[in-house]
C-alpha cells in the first residue's frame, strides 16, 4: 500500500487535501495531510521566528510518526520547499517526491529569491514583493483575498464556487520567514525519484520544460535525469479542488514509476 504525505503551499492547511485524500483511500492508498506551523488550525502557533526550517521540521516529525516504511511526498505550490528539505533530512523514509503545480526548489534559494530569479511576469514578481512589504508586524503576510487568488495565484479554472469561497475563508497569514529563508540541502536527495505535475491552465507544460533544458542553463540539467518524469493535467493551479479524481490517478501512476521523461 502506498502512503502519501500531502503538503500544501503558502497560506493553506491540510484541509486543502480533503477530497484528494478521500480519493486516494478509495483506491487503496493511505494519505496524511500536513498542516504546517502558522497555517490552517495551527495558525496560532506561529511567531516572528517561524521560518522554512520550522516547516521542514514539521514534516520531518510527521514522516517519523507515519506508520509506514516509506512515504511519497506530494507538494503543491511553494510547499515544494519544505517538502524537499524534509526529504533531504529523511532520505531513507521518502521513496518519491511529486511536485504539483510547484516551482522546483534549489539549494541556496528561498521562495522569494527563486521568484525574483526565474519569474518572467513582472506583475507576479511585483505582487509577491508588495505582499511581503505589507507583512503585519513585520513577519506575517496577510492571507490572500479573492482578487489575489484569481489574479496572482495562477488559474482557478474549474474550481467550484463553493470550494473557491472556502479557500479564501480558510486561508491563513503566512510567516514571512518561511518564504525568505534559503533552502539548504545536503545532496541526499540527488537521485530521489521525482515527478512534476503541470497544470496546463496555468500556462506550464512539458514543452516548457524542454525549452528550459534547451536553454543550456546547467541548473535545469537535473530535469533530464532518468529518475525525473512529468505529467500534465488539463486544469488550473488547484487540481485537488478542480480535478481530484484525475490528480489521484496521476499520483498513483507516479508511485508506479510512470511519467514522461525529458531528454537533453
Amino acid at each position: 500500500m502506498t502512503t502519501y504525505v500531502l503538503v500544501a503551499g503558502g497560506h493553506m492547511g491540510g484541509w486543502l487535501w480533503q477530497d484528494l485524500g478521500d480519493r486516494l483511500r478509495e483506491r487503496g492508498a493511505e494519505a496524511y495531510a500536513a498542516t504546517l506551523t502558522g497555517n490552517g488550525d495551527r495558525r496560532h502557533l506561529a511567531g516572528p521566528e517561524t521560518n522554512l526550517e520550522t516547516h521542514i521540521e514539521d514534516l520531518v516529525q510527521l514522516i517519523d510518526h507515519v506508520d509506514a516504511p516509506e512515504v511519497v511526498l506530494v507538494a503543491h505550490c511553494h510547499g515544494s520547499f519544505p517538502a524537499l528539505g524534509a526529504a533531504d533530512r529523511r532520505p531513507e523514509r521518502v521513496s518519491r517526491i511529486v511536485y504539483v503545480s510547484a516551482p522546483l526548489p534549489m539549494d541556496g534559494f528561498s521562495v522569494h529569491s527563486l521568484i525574483r530569479e526565474f519569474e518572467t511576469d513582472p506583475a507576479v514578481r511585483d505582487g509577491w514583493r508588495q505582499r511581503a512589504e505589507r507583512a503585519e508586524d513585520g513577519w506575517r503576510i496577510p492571507p490572500p483575498s479573492l482578487d489575489d487568488v484569481q489574479k496572482t495565484w495562477n488559474s482557478v479554472a474549474d474550481v467550484p464556487a463553493d470550494a473557491l469561497a472556502r479557500l479564501v475563508r480558510l486561508a491563513s497569514p503566512q510567516p514571512l520567514g518561511t518564504l525568505t529563508q534559503p533552502l539548504r540541502l545536503s545532496g541526499a536527495t540527488a537521485e530521489l525519484p521525482t515527478n512534476g505535475v503541470f497544470c496546463t491552465g496555468t500556462g506550464m507544460s512539458i514543452a516548457m520544460v524542454e525549452s528550459l533544458v534547451r536553454s543550456g542553463d546547467p541548473r535545469f540539467r537535473v530535469l533530464t535525469e532518468p529518475h525525473v518524469t512529468f505529467f500534465e493535467l488539463d486544469t488550473g493551479h488547484w487540481p485537488m479542488l478542480s480535478a481530484p479524481d484525475e490528480l489521484a490517478g496521476v499520483l498513483l501512476r507516479a508511485a508506479a514509476g510512470e511519467g514522461q521523461r525529458v531528454t537533453a
